[in-house]
């Protein structure tokens, strides 16, 4: 098939995240199938207008702040040029309304909608914009078949007034030969540490506040938080004022090899997220043999295994949230126990089965279509 792949960023997209990487790591295995994939994103500062990763052919066109408003015209021209099977609309934020004006089979990906949870994210007019274009989405896409990532975002979905029957789930997976434990549970004074974008709406703050309850009991933890993200200089200065600065490390943006060494070293990564898709971050964190604390939330609850794999707290509950990570910092049998889980969990979830299953989305769609 020739496969037309729509969203707004692409793999190397600094602003990337858990929905680039679950795009890219299933459709590269596509493409490996011998099909062929077009993806059409936006561009970013320095970007090259076209090139080809891991044999996709990414087309980048108009800014992140307009890229709704181009897709129309985009898809029309890549239309007139060629003849695509099927078109995927990876469904994130402010939706594209592609079944106003795709001619061909159409297929949704869907991580989570955001709801409510835009608010914490961002000031009152664009969160408004947001929530205004979800809502609009749900009769405009109400007949199109979707991969969901998870369970809650299923049901979520489902309630909203989606046929169940066009529901397909597709999980996020992991690189099981990049993300991999070290050979024992790390040793030494207690590290935490926080995977992910730095993002408003993903509650890192709650994580600082916790954190100066466990230094209190534990004086000698530290913590790293990993990642980037337009949210950083807010939590850095916060840092500061909880004078936590010579305990918090803000390692930026790191390369996998080096992320997968300091995960490797971690006793455990937290997840303060008010909303997630499904967590990412978090079977990688467990592939690295790293439990995981994480707010009880959609998403979350479903990739953390409560008991299990990690424990779960009541979101926003700072006090419940430092407990839990002094549970996990003080049992060693625990911490063993979760580790152990945590890996045998990551290792059920496999890249080429999640494009297995979207390759029959896609197949799908295309017989119902024709």
């Amino acid at each position: 098939m020739n496969i037309l792949v729509i969203n707004w960023q692409d793999i190397r997209n600094p602003e990337g995240g858990g929905a680039e990487v679950h795009l890219h790591e299933i459709f590269k295995r596509i493409v490996d199938g011998g099909h062929s994939v077009t993806l059409l994103c936006c561009s970013f500062p320095n970007a090259l207008s076209e090139e080809v990763i891991d044999g996709i052919r990414v087309i980048r066109k108009g800014s992140r702040n307009i890229f709704n408003f181009v897709v129309p015209t985009a898809y029309r021209t890549l239309r007139g040029g060629e003849r695509f099977d099927v078109v995927v609309d990876d469904i994130n934020k402010i939706p594209f309304y592609t079944p106003l004006f795709v001619k061909e089979p159409l297929v949704g990906i869907v991580h989570h909608f955001f709801g409510k949870s835009i608010f914490l994210e961002a000031p009152l007019p664009a969160a408004l914009y947001v929530m205004a274009s979800e809502r609009i989405a749900h009769p405009v896409y109400r007949n199109v078949p979707v991969a969901v990532v998870s369970e809650s975002t299923k049901q979520e979905m489902i309630s909203l007034g989606y046929d169940a029957e066009k529901i397909s789930l597709v999980p996020n997976c992991v690189e099981r030969n990049i993300y991999r434990p070290a050979d024992d549970m790390p040793e030494g004074p207690p590290v935490l540490g926080h995977l992910g974008r730095l993002k408003k709406y993903k509650s890192v703050e709650h994580l600082l506040r916790a954190f100066q309850i466990v230094r209190a009991e534990l004086p000698e933890a530290h913590l790293k938080i990993i990642g980037e993200g337009d949210y950083r200089g807010t939590l850095e200065k916060m840092t500061r004022e909880l004078g936590l600065s010579t305990a918090v490390t803000f390692t930026g943006y790191l390369p996998k090899d080096e992320t997968v060494r300091t995960l490797q070293r971690l006793h455990v990564v937290v997840n303060c997220s008010a909303k997630e898709g499904w967590g990412l971050t978090v079977i990688e964190a467990n592939a690295c043999g790293v439990p995981v604390v994480a707010s009880d939330v959609p998403g979350l609850r479903d990739s953390v295994v409560d008991e299990v794999t990690g424990l779960l707290y009541e979101y926003g509950n700072i006090e419940q949230l430092a407990q839990k990570i002094l549970l996990v910092l003080r049992d060693a049998h625990l911490r063993r126990k979760l580790r152990q889980a945590a890996i045998e969990w990551a290792a059920s979830f496999d890249w080429n089965d999640s494009a297995a299953k979207m390759l029959q989305v896609l197949q799908r769609a295309v017989e119902a279509h024709r």
